[in-house]
């Protein structure tokens, strides 16, 4: 754009100087993208390399519980060089296809979690859980794994499956209405009949919750305020969090997404401490699910992914802390399966799953887990 004001003040020549210079300016950049293509490309197809470091194990108290499970997370950023394209996509426009250029690498890792939802009777957990017990070997050391059984199933869960996988709740309480300026919103009383508190899982030393999924979003009427405050008070009593963000795709025709995520996301920093920030990265583990690919079989493509996972973290980094932004693990989900994943985690800002479906499946899953290669190999680590 300054180029083009600098030609209303120049010569004819120099006009024409100008735009010799771009033209040979714009081959210079497409030499570029096809070396960063190929260079991918390579990096995809390199042998594979495990990384052999994983968290501490502890059986002793919530605290160092709570540091076990302050690990580091994957911050490889990308940027996409893209054309222009017309509106129709996240943040209002449809873009032609990127070239992905790894910029930056983080040190982290891979983080893949199975959402059980409201699914499994004794027997069908028992053999999800042996399934995944029999699958360990398999799975690659360099992926940090969570599974989210029922309430119900919750301690023969984790009493049975292998200790390679952390167990996740599904859900917390907090008081809707409480004002603390602390944000730790304990309730002084136990009247709230159906309910699990923060207090309960914390004694249970359950490591994980995962906190405003789109399903009591939209069912349950959970708004940003809520979720905001259940992940303050869950952080307060140790555990680590899953924070659930996506748009309708009334939301995404419309050319809202980006205020819609951007709002979910204000909402849970603003109830987050501020002692809380400088761990922010390790502790909250952000999930972007689009509310119109979970359980449709419909999968947003790498680059809308993409596009929305950068934007996250360029939001996280500007509102909160480049620390925070960079250690800040991101999570895909919306009808990730077996058949998918290795595509989705190529790319740089795709730090792990949320997996519905097909963590059912203790055999699907484990493939899914070992996507974690194909994620460290593309962006070279």
């Amino acid at each position: 754009k300054e180029n083009r004001t600098r030609e209303t003040t120049t010569t004819t020549t120099a006009r024409r100087r100008h735009k010799k210079s771009a033209r040979a300016f714009v081959e210079r950049e497409k030499e570029k993208e096809g070396e960063t293509e190929k260079r991918v490309d390579m990096l995809t197809a390199a042998p594979p390399t495990t990384r052999t470091s994983s968290p501490t194990t502890t059986t002793t108290t919530m605290s160092a519980r709570r540091r076990t499970m302050s690990m580091g997370s994957s911050c490889a950023f990308v940027r996409a060089t893209k054309s222009r394209g017309t509106r129709g996509s996240a943040g209002g426009r449809r873009s032609a296809p990127s070239t992905v250029r790894v910029v930056s690498e983080g040190t982290g890792r891979f983080i893949v979690g199975g959402n059980w939802k409201c699914n499994g009777t004794r027997a069908s957990v028992k053999e999800l859980v042996q399934t995944l017990n029999k699958n360990v070997p398999q799975i690659e050391k360099n992926c940090d794994v969570f599974c989210c059984p029922t309430f119900l199933h919750l301690p023969y869960v984790k009493e049975n499956l292998d200790s390679r996988f952390s167990v996740c709740a599904q859900n917390s309480w907090v008081e809707a209405d409480l004002v603390d300026p602390e944000h730790h919103y304990d309730s002084t009383t136990g009247a709230f009949t159906g309910e699990i508190s923060a207090e309960m899982l914390e004694d249970l030393e359950v490591p994980f919750v995962l906190l405003g999924h789109s399903e009591r979003r939209t069912l349950l009427g959970e708004t940003d305020e809520i979720v905001g405050k259940k992940v303050a008070h869950a952080r307060y009593h140790g555990l680590s969090v899953v924070v659930c963000i996506g748009e309708s795709l009334e939301e995404r025709e419309n050319g809202t997404t980006f205020d819609v995520i951007f709002k979910q996301l204000k909402a849970v920093a603003k109830e987050i401490d501020d002692r809380e920030h400088s761990s922010w990265g390790s502790s909250v583990v952000i999930a972007y699910e689009p509310i119109w690919a979970i359980g449709t079989g419909k999968v947003a493509t790498p680059e809308q992914v993409q596009e929305v996972h950068s934007k996250i973290r360029n939001w996280l980094a500007e509102n909160v802390s480049e620390d925070v932004a960079k250690a800040t693990r991101i999570q895909y989900g919306g009808s990730v399966n077996a058949s998918n994943c290795a595509d989705l985690a190529k790319l740089s800002d795709i730090d792990g799953f949320l997996v519905g479906g097909a963590s059912l499946n203790g055999d699907d899953f484990a493939a899914i887990c070992n996507a974690s290669s194909v994620h460290y190999k593309a962006v070279g680590r």
